[in-house]
């Protein structure tokens, strides 16, 4: 059966997780998301992505470190990041990180760029919040600059400016992917088509469909600036177990005391169980049985064009044999039952065009 064009993406914070009754330490937790990329590859995954945090509870503080131990022990899969916060990154630094892990993994690394929903990193490397719009807008000038343009000669407010600058080792031709993560602004969408990089939608609450007139400006934007339409994506929460019941029960035990913690930093609505049950009905999460998780992709994949799935999987304090079981399922069950099902879709339109023509023709000649 011909399938669909759709990249199916497994998203880790390093989240640490429990094993029975114990919590791992971190450094057994940066060891489990190495076996954890390798298991996402083993069963047909596209891409295995890291955030960026800098706080208690996630150990992905060092993303190109981690993904360098990842490309050392796979062979296929994708090693991108779930964000990356440019704002307190150096571009040249990131550059030589990601150009490096390039060559170490052949070819493939790829990035997702975002400005940052939590702000630790901005006192810890010593910059200041109310920079935050110019922090991106220049690093995320000069990082494709050092990407397109080598050498690069480059002038701004936040770091010392190159002349004529050559790194090394260098990346391929036209750089690696590199996509800006959105998590609701506007002029976030317009920055992302005047540079033609690929759009990544972080979904994290409510109903998705909103982000539609996100994904409209986007394609309008590109039109304008006279650039072909690029991929969209969308990072997701979420869980998949055998049944509906057990993911759903499975993953309130994690979700009710991280969101009540997040309400308490950032003023979100407190996790009532109705509340829940309407984001695994019509949300943003998803969590259930395959079929419920593949369906319910495969109405984003229509409300938002999008083409590229990435699925956080892991959660504070869930159980190690939970996120082993997400990724088993997400792989061999969902993924394929999403591009069978768009692929029927794709052959039903298919049909309904050709019949549209025959009624053409037919009514040609009578006419």
């Amino acid at each position: 059966m011909p399938t669909t064009p759709i990249e199916f993406g497994l998203n880790s914070f390093g989240d640490v997780p429990t094993d029975g009754s114990r919590t791992l330490s971190d450094a057994e937790t940066v060891r489990l998301v190495v076996d954890e990329a390798k298991q996402a590859e083993a069963v047909g995954l596209d891409v295995f992505s890291l955030g960026e945090h800098y706080r208690e509870g996630y150990v992905d503080s060092a993303t190109p470190v981690l993904l360098a131990g990842i490309a050392t022990a796979t062979e296929r899969i994708g090693l991108g990041t779930a964000v990356t916060v440019l704002s307190t990154n150096d571009p040249v630094r990131l550059y030589n990180e990601f150009s490096t892990l390039d060559a170490l993994s052949n070819g493939r690394a790829q990035l997702v760029l975002g400005r940052a929903s939590q702000t630790q990193s901005f006192p810890l490397f010593g910059y200041n919040l109310e920079d935050y719009e110019t922090l991106f807008e220049e690093k995320l000038d000069l990082f494709m600059k050092l990407q397109r343009e080598m050498p690069v000669t480059w002038e701004g407010t936040v770091r010392a400016p190159l002349v004529e600058q050559t790194l090394h080792p260098t990346m391929r031709p036209g750089g690696i992917p590199t996509w800006i993560g959105v998590g609701g602004s506007p002029n976030s969408v317009i920055r992302a088509a005047r540079y033609g990089l690929p759009l990544m939608l972080a979904i994290i609450g409510g109903e998705p469909h909103r982000f539609a007139g996100h994904v409209d400006l986007y394609h309008r934007a590109l039109d304008q600036f006279g650039l072909p339409r690029q991929p969209v994506g969308q990072h997701a929460l979420g869980l998949i177990a055998d049944t509906d019941e057990e993911a759903a029960e499975t993953w309130w035990r994690s979700w009710e005391p991280l969101v009540t913690q997040m309400g308490r930093e950032r003023g979100f609505y407190p996790p009532t169980r109705e509340r829940y049950e309407l984001e695994l009905g019509t949300g943003a999460l998803f969590v259930g049985s395959p079929e419920t998780v593949a369906q319910k992709i495969v109405r984003m994949t229509q409300e938002l064009q999008i083409s590229r799935f990435d699925l956080k999987y892991d959660i504070g304090g869930l159980p190690v044999d939970a996120r082993a079981r997400t990724i088993e399922l997400f792989g061999t069950k969902v993924a394929p039952r999403v591009r069978e099902l768009l692929a029927a879709e794709g052959d039903e339109a298919h049909h309904d065009d050709h019949d549209s023509h025959d009624l053409y023709r037919i009514g040609s000649t009578h006419a």
